[in-house]
């Protein structure tokens, strides 16, 4: 089963996609976290998340490029927290896939669900504020628009959190 779930800023999502995987029963449990350390208080913020996740029995796996790479057992039950930060890391790191940032993705989601159960990942609707960007935030925008795109087509469930409540796209 692929789920996509999004939603704003403090929508629940998190919350929302955490309880998902964790109806989904005892199998092996693997978080993928994307958010890269870039200072002391997102430091602290990747370990208090570390714990709070390890108290649901997850294994973390700090992914910030190269999805393709990850390797996690088979039937294992997959969360990917988030899409909106693997695409940054993708488009603006050193080892980033940079224009190559979409099919990068997309094939590092395909081979996550080539091994596991069920994966679930999370991304940001970031897309309705109305503000004019400059260049760089609109190409941005419109890789994570075009992963979420493909990822929305391909899942079996969409889910949408507003306000701590989900609705089903699809």
């Amino acid at each position: 089963m692929f789920h996509v779930i999004t939603g704003g800023s403090g929508s629940g999502k998190s919350a929302y996609a955490e309880e998902e995987i964790l109806k989904l029963g005892d199998a092996p449990r693997i978080y993928i976290a994307t958010m890269y350390p870039f200072d002391e208080e997102s430091n602290h913020r990747i370990a208090r998340h570390r714990r709070m996740r390890a108290e649901k029995k997850f294994e973390t796996v700090e992914c910030y490029t190269n999805l393709a790479f990850v390797q996690v057992p088979l039937k294992a039950n997959v969360l990917l927290e988030c899409m909106s930060n693997l695409t940054a890391n993708e488009m603006f790191q050193s080892e980033g896939a940079g224009i190559h940032t979409v099919p990068v993705v997309m094939e590092g989601i395909r081979s996550l669900l080539s091994q596991c159960s069920n994966l679930i990942v999370v991304t940001n609707e970031i897309f309705s504020d109305g503000i004019q960007y400059d260049e760089e935030t609109v190409n941005y925008q419109r890789c994570l628009a075009n992963i979420n795109i493909q990822m929305a087509a391909e899942a079996d469930c969409m889910t949408e959190v507003v306000y701590g409540i989900p609705l089903k796209i699809k």
